[in-house]
């Protein structure tokens, strides 16, 4: 028994409303590293999607940011990300979403990633395109970096690793119109399905980080790989390259990992 694309957005608006009713209130909040945050709304999301997806699918695996790995049968994959932007959420800045997708077999089939406080749903199913609230979304026409305009974020431990991904931002600054951190993966990489901005890149993410937006991006047009250029950017070590075709390979050359 498998979902549907219908299934998924329901779960991702229900899960939404958990967040967006929450949003106003002060946050209890949790640390799991030094700028690694974690607050109830997290959990009550998380409790909710959890409750739903092993009530209807009993039997399939499930990988969720706040409760790791659910064992079951792994022809049945679940990444659920019950609050990517965290951060954000906790500080008040209205940039986060409910990201959730599900993968069969070893191949995403299905993803949604939904923005509460915008209303903004970003669907997609293998084969079948990507939407954003029912209308079709492709990637931009832009072929040259230097009039893009890209996005990327930072590892939670990045003042003890050489991958803090700084010396990248500065190259991609002057090579660019400019270079955006919103603070959820899942949405810049919906961003670059839209056309709002014509890449992305990080270095260091979790599969729930990227597996609905990625999908997403990938049935809107969007080349996606590791930053090594590999196709698989779910398995670890976790990176990703998402980018307009006319720019990928540019954008692949500059990070020369």
């Amino acid at each position: 028994m498998q979902p549907t694309l219908s299934y998924i957005e329901a779960l991702a608006r229900k899960a939404g409303a958990i967040l967006r009713d929450g949003y106003s209130k002060e946050h209890t909040v949790a640390y799991k590293g030094v700028i690694d945050l974690v607050t109830e709304i997290d959990h009550q999301s998380e409790k909710f999607l959890l409750g739903e997806v092993q009530r209807d699918f009993p039997t399939h695996h499930i990988f969720s940011e706040e409760s790791g790995i659910i064992e079951g049968n792994d022809e049945h994959i679940w990444y659920i990300d019950p609050l990517d932007g965290t951060v954000n959420y906790a500080h008040h800045v209205p940039i986060f979403c409910v990201s959730i997708a599900y993968a069969f077999k070893g191949a995403l089939t299905l993803g949604g990633v939904y923005d509460p406080m915008r209303d903004e749903m970003f669907l997609a199913e293998r084969g079948k395109g990507a939407t954003l609230n029912g209308k079709p979304i492709g990637v931009s026409s832009t072929t040259e970096l230097q009039k893009s305009l890209l996005v990327t974020g930072f590892p939670y431990d990045t003042w003890n690793t050489e991958r803090d991904n700084f010396a990248n931002f500065i190259k991609f600054g002057k090579l660019t119109q400019g270079v955006r951190r919103l603070g959820s993966a899942a949405l810049d990489l919906c961003y670059v399905a839209a056309g709002r901005f014509d890449g992305f890149w990080e270095l260091a993410l979790k599969p729930w980080d990227v597996a609905a937006g990625g999908l997403v991006c990938e049935e809107s047009g969007a080349c996606i790989t590791n930053v090594k250029g590999e196709t698989d950017f779910i398995s670890p070590p976790q990176s990703v390259l998402a980018a307009t075709p006319g720019i990928h390979a540019r954008m692949l050359g500059e990070l020369g990992i």
